[in-house]
């Protein structure tokens, strides 16, 4: 498979781009993209056999489940970033390597309803809270050691509606494409 395949097959929708300025309307959309994921993810993925499970979104990529679950553990991740930047001056954030955390146990699991679970309640308490953020809130900030950088409230928001939506395209592939790997 040439590198361009390999590519579109890790970002089916491509990187996040942010934008210059982030509008209003940004915030909007992607708090409505955030508060939906649960529901898109259930509907794509609840009835599926435990084969379609395992199946893979590109070569050497995660399982549908694997998938699942990361959205679960990243997005609990997230929910606490989120909390330490409106609460504390810049913290730093702690990374994870999620590649490590797709092989655990329970990323492991065939049973992906405790992370649908976790994911509903989760998204739900996420978008009140980000809908009832100031312009003041939405500009605080945390600090990521692994990329050196410094995120802004409302550029994370943008990333994590990016997130949902980038996961929830490596689901539709794997479903599209699982006799290919």
């Amino acid at each position: 498979m040439n590198e361009n395949k390999i590519q579109k097959l890790k970002y089916p929708i491509g990187e996040f781009i942010k934008p210059e300025p982030i509008e209003e309307s940004h915030l909007k959309e992607w708090i409505q993209i955030i508060e939906n994921l649960p529901k898109e993810l259930t509907a794509l993925i609840e009835y599926l056999s435990i084969e379609q499970l395992n199946w893979q979104y590109r070569p050497s990529g995660w399982t549908i489940k694997q998938v699942a679950h990361h959205l679960a553990d990243s997005h609990l991740n997230a929910w606490i970033r989120f909390k330490l930047a409106l609460t504390e001056d810049n913290p730093t954030i702690r990374p994870y390597d999620e590649g490590k955390w797709a092989l655990s146990s329970d990323a492991l699991e065939n049973d992906i309803q405790d992370s649908l679970l976790i994911l509903k309640g989760l998204h739900l308490k996420w978008a009140k809270f980000l809908r009832n953020l100031s312009q003041e809130d939405l500009e605080k900030t945390f600090y990521h050691p692994e990329s050196d950088k410094i995120f802004s409230i409302k550029e994370t928001i943008g990333i994590y509606a990016w997130h949902s939506q980038h996961h929830l395209s490596h689901i539709k592939q794997a479903l599209q494409f699982e006799d290919q790997f």
